[in-house]
């Protein structure tokens, strides 16, 4: 088929495609508004994860299920901005890690709104300025974020979606390699490439910031010091600096986890994972009996940390990650029982579970 012939199709093809996409926000808004009747979320983790799942499933042409999956992250993303003012807070300035995640979770089509902390963003979406926040939770190699653990013993918002991404670090600066006499950078980034900063700058001096987009402006400020920074690609792009080096974790598999945090519980998709905090009696086996209740329903706990309560000396709160969801029949009676052995018992949030 000749060359002219072929784009032909292609234009047809993309008009048939735009028409599809108005027909399917025409339902989309129909489905929203009578969401908005019954005091339903617009947005629906549990919906979002069925349908690319479904999608996945079903494809049978050139595309990978990556782009599939890409593609329609757009599409939905642009059918939440139609149907409410979306807003989005998470742990900025732009280009960190967790704007990246909240990105690949809700598209390009809402609205980000940068925070300079963990309690501003959950301060924003308590405050409904914001409709969700996107906080790190855990990583790999560097374990779990005690601050935003410590956020949900007071906060009343939920857990309503998990985002899991590959964390690829890099070295990147305005002067060449063997000018480098600091490093800045986000202490997780830090202790992600421990072995890689021992084996390569053993002498530089390491300053630790509030993200990995700040750390790059300030390497490209300082750079005439001998400034460099550690952090992603999109840093060093906003701030105009050269990769020197790629994929410098200690972990090939470096992988973070990002909480997506609302005002409502997701409905059970029949593979969930229920996040908990729970406090003891000070009696003698009072955590082992607390523990035996999900032993005895066979509940899996994928997760356990400890954090000082700052109420008392001595005294701890336990965050559990549980397999199942909060209304499922051996879950509920399970927290029941968890309940009689504990001062404190709080339900974070039941949302889909990540493959």
């Amino acid at each position: 088929m000749p060359l002219d012939e072929i784009r032909k199709t292609i234009d047809a093809i993309d008009t048939q495609l735009l028409d599809l996409l108005s027909k399917r926000a025409d339902a989309v808004h129909m489905v929203g508004e009578i969401k908005k009747k019954e005091d339903l979320e617009i947005y629906a983790p549990e919906r979002e994860d069925a349908l690319l799942k479904s999608l996945a499933s079903k494809n049978q042409g050139r595309l990978p299920e990556k782009s599939i999956r890409a593609i329609y992250r757009e599409i939905m993303s642009a059918a939440l901005a139609l149907e409410d003012d979306l807003k989005i807070a998470y742990l900025g300035p732009e280009g960190t890690w967790t704007h990246q995640a909240a990105i690949s979770k809700f598209g390009h089509s809402v609205e980000y709104t940068a925070q300079p902390n963990f309690a501003e963003v959950f301060d924003h979406v308590t405050r409904r300025h914001s409709s969700y926040g996107v906080v790190p939770i855990e990583n790999s190699t560097e374990g779990a974020v005690s601050s935003t653990l410590d956020l949900f013993v007071d906060s009343p918002l939920r857990i309503c979606a998990q985002i899991l991404m590959r964390i690829e670090n890099g070295l990147m600066a305005a002067i060449p390699r063997e000018q480098i006499k600091t490093l800045y950078s986000h202490p997780q980034v830090f202790g992600q490439c421990r072995n890689w900063i021992l084996r390569n700058f053993p002498d530089a001096d390491l300053v630790e910031c509030s993200s990995t987009t700040k750390a790059a402006h300030l390497a490209k400020k300082y750079a005439s010091d001998g400034a460099a920074a550690m952090g992603g690609p999109l840093s060093a792009e906003m701030a105009e600096l050269k990769m020197l080096d790629t994929a410098i974790q200690d972990r090939a598999t470096n992988t973070t986890r990002f909480l997506v945090i609302g005002e409502k519980n997701c409905p059970s998709t029949g593979k969930d994972r229920t996040s908990i905090l729970f406090a003891v009696h000070h009696r003698p086996g009072s955590l082992v009996k607390a523990l035996q209740a999900f032993d005895s329903f066979a509940i899996n706990m994928s997760k356990i940390e400890s954090r000082p309560s700052k109420q008392k000396d001595w005294d701890y709160i336990f965050y559990v990650d549980l397999a199942g969801h909060c209304e499922d029949p051996e879950v509920r009676e399970a927290l029941d029982i968890l309940e009689t052995h504990c001062s404190l018992v709080k339900i974070l949030g039941s949302y889909p579970d990540l493959d």
